[in-house]
């Protein structure tokens, strides 16, 4: 018997050509319109920002009136009791309307975490004015609040209040911080819902057996396990609120005098009102960075706090 040996033949290696292939290209196609839109809305207006806020440039002279400042406009918002004023403002929208927004929600977050009747329909109402076109909720506001019929005076008026509102120095933030409390609330409470709905069941088990009273569950087990999601709606809304400019623009334009000219709005009129793009580029950047400070406080204030840490 003669046994045959077959010798397979060794594998022949191909080496994978750079680049891409044909599926690629088509992915990039995919993703092509969004990656222009970032680009175009996005990556320029912030480049160009950045290098305007070294220079003084009057839109009215065209691009050749542009030149070079060095640092001059940030030296100027130094001395600018417009700008300092329009950073006090914001620190009183901000400071007021944040917490009270996020404290709320989560009153309301923890209500709507027990069986209720209608609760998903509750869900949807709360959530409501987040969605709310701006105009909408403006016109509605301003005739709630109007001096002489709006229903807000009305009820506040059998207590001898009768405030002036939108046509009142003192009363315009105050009018401007309570729509914007209005229009968060139901958000901030969705979020903290959800969040509620995944804390750790096993834990309020124990804390009943070891009889245990509401505060003390929620400041042991329900708080903890919620900072991270406080963490996030505070960075979320603090940047929200610091850029806000919708309402203001519609209903009070910075008024009446420079009540309401909160950063973002002083910023419009210096840019879009006074023609100096350059001065206006250089409070944004001054904005940018307090905001990123202020956020960057915010997280590191709850390192090591939250439950599962």
């Amino acid at each position: 018997m003669v046994s045959a040996t077959v010798t397979a033949a060794p594998a022949v290696r191909t080496e994978k050509q750079p680049g891409i292939s044909p599926r690629g290209w088509i992915g990039f196609l995919f993703i092509a319109p969004n990656l222009l839109g970032v680009v175009v809305f996005t990556l320029i207006p912030l480049v160009s920002v950045i290098l305007l806020a070294f220079t003084d440039w009057n839109l009215v002279s065209g691009f050749g009136g542009i030149s070079f400042a060095g640092l001059d406009n940030f030296v100027a918002i130094a001395k600018d009791p417009g700008f300092w004023n329009a950073v006090g403002l914001t620190f009183v929208y901000v400071g007021v309307s944040v917490p009270l927004t996020v404290v709320l929600g989560l009153a309301l977050g923890i209500a709507l975490n027990r069986p209720l009747p209608g609760r998903a329909v509750l869900r949807a109402i709360f959530f409501l004015p987040y969605i709310v076109n701006t105009v909408a909720i403006g016109m509605t506001w301003l005739m709630l609040m109007n001096p002489k019929a709006g229903l807000v005076n009305q009820v506040l008026g059998i207590f001898g209040l009768e405030p002036g509102w939108f046509a009142s120095s003192h009363w315009a933030l105050p009018a401007l911080i309570v729509m914007a409390v209005w229009g968060g609330v139901g958000y901030c409470s969705l979020i903290y819902l959800s969040a509620l709905q995944d804390a750790p069941k096993q834990l309020y088990e124990a804390a009943d057996i070891d009889g245990a009273g509401i505060w003390a569950k929620f400041r042991t087990i329900t708080w903890p396990s919620l900072l991270p999601t406080t963490i996030f709606l505070l960075v979320t809304l603090i940047i929200g609120a610091s850029q806000g400019f919708g309402l203001i623009a519609l209903i009070t334009a910075g008024g009446p005098g420079d009540a309401t000219t909160t950063i973002s709005y002083y910023m419009y009129q210096t840019g879009f009102q006074f023609y100096r793009f350059g001065y206006a580029s250089a409070i944004g950047l001054v904005t940018f960075a307090g905001v990123l400070v202020l956020t960057l406080l915010t997280w590191r204030a709850q390192r090591g706090k939250a439950l599962h840490e």
